[in-house]
């Protein structure tokens, strides 16, 4: 099994004539992601490839049935579309536009929540599930088909982390990068509760960063309903404070959000912790 994403998902791709939208939508493709539709308002009735290409959300849901929407749209455009996948019927929403202002992302994240659609992002590299679906940006070869859910806040760090896995034969079932915004949608604990519930998963990377308390929530979460082995690796332990280093999110403010806090309350919760990304295999092999 995997979470989220499958070989069921039929993927639409809100600003597929774009840049990043084109380039995205090959490499998806090219790893028999079932792309069923594209929009880009005014280029209705045109083609990407073999992708039919339509003006609105509700039409290409309408024609193809999809399921799932990934968003390539500019930052200024993004809140109307990740609304109109709302209201087209769309299931689930990966958002991988980043510098969305952060009152857009907390209306959209809550008009999400109140019609039942799980929106991932934004600033988020996607979801793989190995072998199966990939709706994002994560690249592909790194990625091999397994037992180790991983949920994290970096992008470049899961490569990273994935690679290492790969390289010790321990597959993935289903890699998430949750955004490293301020506001996201599904966070740690929206996932880690996905992968205590899946039956393929047998344990669990957790990658963190400096600020906000996603982390402490997800420590308190994993103490109590998490029966998995938790590995974790926080990254900025030398960051200054005040100063944002890399993600938006990704700053230490009034004393809040060390990576000592982070690290502290999820030891204390059972989890076990990785002094570097390169620990993680051998770390995992331990616990299985």
């Amino acid at each position: 099994m995997s979470i989220l994403i499958d070989k069921r998902t039929r993927l639409l791709i809100q600003g597929i004539t774009g840049r990043d939208g084109r380039f995205h939508a090959d490499l998806m493709l090219k790893y028999n992601t079932d792309v069923v539709a594209g929009t880009s308002p005014g280029k209705g009735g045109t083609h990407y490839l073999d992708i039919p290409i339509f003006n609105t959300v509700l039409d290409a849901v309408e024609e193809t049935q999809a399921n799932t929407s990934i968003i390539f749209v500019p930052a200024p455009f993004a809140y109307d579309a990740i609304l109109e996948a709302v209201d087209g019927g769309i299931e689930l929403i990966v958002c991988i536009t980043e510098g969305i202002p952060v009152q857009d992302v907390i209306k959209a994240s809550e008009y999400a929540k109140s019609k039942n659609v799980l929106f991932v992002g934004p600033n988020s590299p996607g979801i793989i599930s190995p072998g199966k679906s990939l709706v994002g940006i994560f690249p592909s070869q790194f990625f091999k088909s397994g037992n180790i859910g991983i949920v994290s806040r970096s992008g470049t760090l899961t490569y990273e982390v994935v690679n290492y896995l790969t390289k010790a034969r321990l597959g993935q079932s289903t890699a998430i990068g949750i955004g490293g915004d301020p506001i996201i949608g599904l966070g740690f604990i929206d996932v880690l509760r996905l992968f205590q519930r899946d039956a393929r998963t047998k344990a669990i990377v957790l990658i963190g960063e400096i600020g906000g308390v996603e982390e402490e929530s997800a420590a308190n979460y994993i103490k109590g309903f998490v029966g998995k082995p938790v590995v974790a690796f926080i990254a900025g332990k030398s960051a200054p404070a005040d100063k944002q280093m890399g993600h938006a999110g990704a700053i230490i403010t009034k004393g809040e959000g060390t990576a000592i806090e982070k690290i502290e309350s999820l030891r204390l919760a059972g989890v076990t912790i990785a002094e570097s990304p390169s620990d993680i295999p051998s770390l995992i092999k331990g616990l299985l």
